[in-house]
């Protein structure tokens, strides 16, 4: 009796137990995220992640629900972004979390659409990004080392870190409170600059790990490129080649996670373009997941525009343009398309990924996706018209007129801290007749060695040139001829920035601009003139005004454009919006540098005369999102800084209407001719090789732009025929597909052969098409009356 009483106390605690590890619907409580070393695991699944960057601040609330969805139909379920420490808390103490800022409203949209969030809260996040995300007032704090094991420093991060998280929770927006966020990383690629810091490095790293994973630990945490990090948190790679690169993470529990994958790389100005085929960028990701990756994480998935001052040293407006979706948001073809039947077809193989044994079957010699192509087409607008430019010039200052005196030029990141990429410097210097070159064709010379980034050089309010430093060398020398006069000479300077850094060691310990300034050629010798007591000035006096809005522009006499390239000259011009609904650019190409305001907005700087080894802008069009307009009557203020031709500017709209698809005779069929049914690997009905185009935005094909069957060469955009052509082959297209938003056309030598006969029947023969997409006569009338 004894033994069947304990006997039934053992079930009832069994039974009990069981009661407890089950929820109402009868399933196994666990952690919602957790990993092994083969996986992630959510929600008690192995997933596989396709995880994607996309960064709320270069982007407008607006333009977020649409980029989230050609995300998430381009197969994401994982959308990834930094958190913004110099935006969110600008000055010490004051948070703002508006607009553009809002971050909990970007993490609702994305949980609204059906994804996951990783979030990476740095606080350094570097990401090509001002002070690598770090506020200027945090380089002001007292004893202060950046990213090593120093106390100020840490203080602050703490504080910063444990304020957003709570922000977080209190929205509820982690995985194990209901949310989206299944994962968060703290520092950056620290590895990169650890050495530096030596064992204060190693505390750091530890210090840091611990700080976060006690702040909130419902969620693993991460470190990339970190392969000393703490057992609590998960190293990962960064890289474009991860699946042969990445020796796994430094723990035999920890999952292999992939957190960039960089699409293409971001460019500076003097770069030529950057590119990355979608066929490398697939093999690698496929790569990676049959080398047990779980998360691949394309850094960028949609990179944007760097607004106003936002970006770091040299760092052009436009970012990662070449990502799958485009800086206007536009999906980029073929690279869109391509990773989207990569991720189906990866999908098809979740199973044998992620609990089988893995090796390869190929489905035939050489598989390729047949993905569609496209062209990005820029058009100037004909409601937009520019209307009559006006030009004001920014008065060049003696040390008179600026209130700050010192010896010598004061360093320029701590002068202007943060606040205008501008500041002036100006001294005098008394010299009689006999201190100047006695020959007429001899001129004295000017020289002023900086640290960076830009300088203009003024004489006796004269323009004497404009010198300028690059991403790898900062520090540059201007040296110009100059005409002195005797008596009093005013020697003025515009030194300018172009983005703070943004990576390295020791980032608060940076300097920028003049630091020696001397005259050449005097009858005397050479003159050193950087003590000689200068006067100086944060930013340029349109600035400090505001002439970029309505009510900053009624404060000075602007004077109609004479046509004369000047520098340091504020231009002013009013137009409408543009028709349509299509993303809107300005072309700058006749202008050099500078920054551009929109109904008050910045919408960043243009750098046009730095020209790349291409001698060629590396940027010459620049974003100017649709919340940004109003109807009519669109302020659009420039500040040009070396001289340019305003009247020459267009207001452009933006699309992808060009599409095309290439297939060869050598092409399997397309990824969704197979399907995965009971765990079989097994093509669906009879698969046909085919070419597909489908227009963007419910828009039709209304035009063939170019067919050929045979051996074309070139790429979308820029296609030519080869010497082998089936003048039958353009009336084929034509009928399977005008009219249409999307058609398939077969690959079928018979189908393209004028009466059956073949020009070239001994060669292998390629399917080019392009053709333009616009909207339905209807649609389109509609659009033009908004």
């Amino acid at each position: 009796m004894a033994t069947s009483r304990k006997i039934l106390l053992l079930a009832l605690l069994v039974l009990l137990a069981a009661n407890n590890a089950y929820g109402r619907k009868g399933k196994i409580q666990r952690p919602v995220v957790t990993y092994d070393r083969r996986s992630l695991i959510i929600n008690g699944s192995r997933e596989l992640i396709f995880s994607g960057s996309i960064h709320y601040p270069r982007s407008t609330p607006e333009m977020w629900p649409e980029i989230i969805r050609k995300a998430k139909e381009g197969g994401l379920n994982v959308i990834q972004t930094y958190v913004f420490w110099n935006i969110h808390e600008p000055v010490q103490g004051q948070f703002t979390f508006e607009g553009k800022y809002d971050l909990v409203k970007f993490i609702k949209l994305i949980r609204e659409n059906g994804l996951w969030v990783t979030l990476r809260l740095g606080p350094y996040i570097e990401a090509e990004w001002n002070m690598g995300g770090f506020p200027y007032w945090l380089r002001e704090v007292p004893n202060i080392t950046f990213r090593s094991y120093n106390e100020p420093f840490m203080y602050h991060m703490k504080k910063y870190t444990e304020r957003i998280i709570n922000l977080v929770k209190k929205e509820k927006l982690f995985a194990d409170q209901g949310g989206p966020i299944i994962m968060a990383q703290i520092e950056n690629e620290y590895n990169n600059v650890q050495l530096a810091y030596r064992e204060a490095g190693v505390k750091y790293v530890k210090w840091a790990a611990d700080m976060a994973t006690s702040l909130y630990n419902g969620v693993p945490w991460v470190m990339c490129k970190q392969k000393d990090a703490p057992p609590t948190v998960i190293s990962t790679c960064n890289g474009r080649q991860c699946g042969d690169t990445f020796p796994g993470p430094n723990g035999p529990d920890k999952p292999s996670l992939w957190t960039e994958n960089w699409t293409a790389q971001y460019r500076v100005f003097g770069d030529s373009p950057s590119q990355r085929a979608a066929e490398d960028i697939a093999f690698a990701v496929a790569r990676f997941f049959t080398r047990n990756g779980t998360l691949n994480n394309y850094y960028m998935y949609h990179g944007g525009t760097n607004f106003g001052r936002t970006a770091s040293s040299f760092v052009t407006t436009r970012y990662y343009d070449e990502a799958p979706l485009d800086e206007f948001g536009l999906k980029r073809e073929p690279k869109f398309g391509h990773l989207r039947d990569l991720h189906r077809a990866l999908r098809l193989s979740k199973k044998p990924l992620l609990w089988g044994t893995q090796n390869v079957q190929k489905i035939s010699k050489d598989l390729e996706v047949v993905a569609q192509h496209s062209s990005r087409n820029f058009v100037v607008s004909e409601r937009a018209k520019i209307k009559k430019w006006e030009m004001f010039k920014e008065k060049v200052p003696t040390i008179s007129d600026l209130e700050v005196k010192s010896k010598s030029p004061l360093e320029l990141y701590s002068f202007t801290k943060d606040t205008s990429d501008y500041a002036w410097y100006s001294t005098s210097i008394n010299l009689n007749r006999y201190d100047l070159p006695r020959r007429p064709n001899i001129l004295p010379t000017l020289q002023v060695a900086s640290l960076g980034h830009a300088l203009l050089a003024f004489v006796n309010g004269e323009y004497v040139g404009f010198d300028h430093g690059s991403n790898v060398e900062k520090s540059h020398v201007l040296r110009k001829p100059v005409t002195l006069k005797p008596g009093l000479n005013q020697i003025s300077l515009l030194a300018m920035t172009v983005g703070f850094p943004n990576s390295g060691a020791y980032m608060e310990k940076r300097f920028a601009g003049p630091r020696a300034v001397t005259l050449e050629g005097l009858m005397s010798g050479t003159l050193d003139i950087t003590d000689n007591q200068w006067g100086q000035q944060v930013g340029v006096n349109g600035e400090k005004i505001q002439l970029y809005t309505e009510e900053g522009s009624k404060k000075v006499r602007w004077a109609p454009f004479n046509g004369t390239k000047t520098p340091v000259t504020w231009y002013k011009a009013y137009f409408d919006a543009p028709e349509g609904d299509n993303p809107v650019a300005i072309r700058m190409m006749s202008m050099a540098k500078g920054m551009v305001w929109v109904n008050g907005k910045n919408i960043g700087r243009y750098w046009v005369s730095y020209l790349s080894p291409l001698d060629q802008p590396t940027q010459e069009e620049y974003h100017i999102p649709r919340a940004f307009l109003k109807p009519t009557n669109n302020l659009l203020v420039i500040f040009e800084e070396t001289g340019g031709n305003p009247e020459k500017i267009d207001i452009m709209t933006v699309n992808r209407d060009t599409i095309c698809s290439v297939i060869t005779e050598y092409y399997p069929p397309h990824v969704k001719s197979w399907e995965r049914k009971n765990n079989q690997f097994r093509a669906i009905g009879n698969p046909i090789k085919a070419a597909r185009l489908t227009c963007p935005d419910r828009k039709i094909i209304s035009k063939v732009e170019f067919m050929s069957f045979g051996e074309p060469d070139g790429a979308c955009g820029a296609f030519r025929p080869g010497k082998c052509h089936s003048p039958k082959a353009y009336r084929v297209v034509e009928e399977l597909c005008l009219g249409k938003n999307d058609c398939q056309i077969p690959f079928e030598r018979g189908l393209f052969l004028d009466a059956g006969k073949d020009s070239c029947p001994d060669i292998s023969k390629t399917l080019a098409i392009q053709v333009a997409c616009s909207l339905p006569v209807k649609m389109a009338s509609t659009s033009r009356v908004k």
